[in-house]
């Protein structure tokens, strides 16, 4: 009865020996692993930035936006477009907003123009489909006044970028003017905030 037992006895410690060995590799691999990833995320904490945050300058930390100059007979379309920047840039970026004008950056913008064209007449010659269209000029600028928006190519390196938006709507159908005319300010500033993206 003693035999079968040191039989047993032995080879369970050559199953111990195995054992012990196999971990061995795993653990070096196991290691090589955690020292890849300290030394990523060592080179993360240089500057780069990962997620959908990537896209954005990472020296840039405040942005001052001035409301929105209007040189339109529509009173409040610059602070509709200051607000709708406001919430984009907030939502979007790693951005902060501050109110005080030393900040980073200065996001500026200007209302050129408002006008609204007729699409469709009725048999009476009155409008059935407008088009209301906007446009914008826009600069994104750091304190010594480098052009930061960069993500568009001008010709002439101007500061300045012009965006021009446009929003369709029926009055028969009951589509009043300001639903669409909102609706071209929210396009118009998801299209300055995405022209804040560093071009790759």
């Amino acid at each position: 009865m003693a035999m079968p037992f040191a039989h047993g006895t032995k080879h369970l410690g050559k199953a111990k020996q195995a054992s012990a060995t196999a971990p061995s590799g795993f653990r070096s691999r196991r290691t090589l692993l955690v020292t890849l990833l300290a030394a990523i995320a060592c080179v993360g904490c240089a500057g780069y930035q990962v997620g959908p945050y990537a896209m954005f300058r990472s020296d840039i930390r405040t942005i001052y936006v001035p409301i929105v100059r209007n040189d339109t007979f529509r009173h409040d379309l610059g602070v509709r477009l200051t607000e709708a920047l406001i919430v984009e840039i907030e939502s979007r970026t790693p951005y902060k907003v501050v109110g005080n004008p030393t900040a980073d950056s200065t996001l500026s913008a200007r209302f050129v123009t408002q006008t609204k064209r007729v699409l469709t007449e009725t048999s009476g010659d009155d409008p059935r489909a407008l088009d209301a269209i906007l446009s914008v000029q826009a600069t994104w600028i750091d304190r010594q006044g480098t052009r930061l928006m960069e993500n568009q190519l001008i010709p002439d390196e101007s500061l300045i970028y012009t965006f021009t938006q446009g929003g369709r709507f029926v009055p028969e159908a009951g589509q009043p003017i300001e639903t669409e005319t909102q609706h071209a300010i929210d396009d118009l500033a998801q299209r300055i905030v995405s022209h804040m993206e560093m071009r790759w």
